[in-house]
């Protein structure tokens, strides 16, 4: 299943071929106070391929709190956040913002809370390097 997604204006965008095909995508909505004030939910395909695009990456902030183990790819146009990486052991691991996904039915989404809090830095790592989607390339979008 190719999912297509993208912030409000387009500058960042992204391809997922999710793996298998779904018949319904877990959305995970983190309680931080980062995505509590954004309205971000998350999913993520272990089995997935993503495919970041950047029209113009100087509109493009990446922002990390915390443990600053995450960068969250804010458009500085539109500032909506459909993208958030973290480098773990050389490799980029994604999750994307189900709320920016522009060919899934929202009945396919299974909406659910999740709160990290307690997690210390190496089992975040752990957890992110299991379940989110772990091929991740970057594409110009020109």
């Amino acid at each position: 299943m190719l999912i297509r997604g993208s912030c409000h204006c387009g500058n960042i965008s992204y391809r997922l071929d999710w793996r298998p095909d779904a018949t319904e995508i877990p959305a995970r909505a983190c309680s931080c106070s980062f995505c509590t004030r954004h309205g971000g939910v998350w999913t993520s395909c272990p089995d997935g391929e993503l495919l970041i695009a950047v029209r113009d990456a100087a509109r493009v902030s990446n922002y990390s709190f915390g443990t600053r183990t995450a960068e969250f790819h804010v458009c500085a146009v539109c500032g909506v956040v459909p993208v958030v990486t973290s480098r773990i052991e050389g490799n980029t691991y994604a999750v994307v913002n189900v709320n920016t996904m522009e060919n899934v039915a929202p009945s396919m989404l299974q909406r659910a809370a999740s709160n990290f809090d307690g997690e210390d830095e190496a089992a975040r790592l752990r957890r992110r390097a299991k379940n989110w989607i772990g091929r991740v390339r970057y594409a110009s979008a020109g």
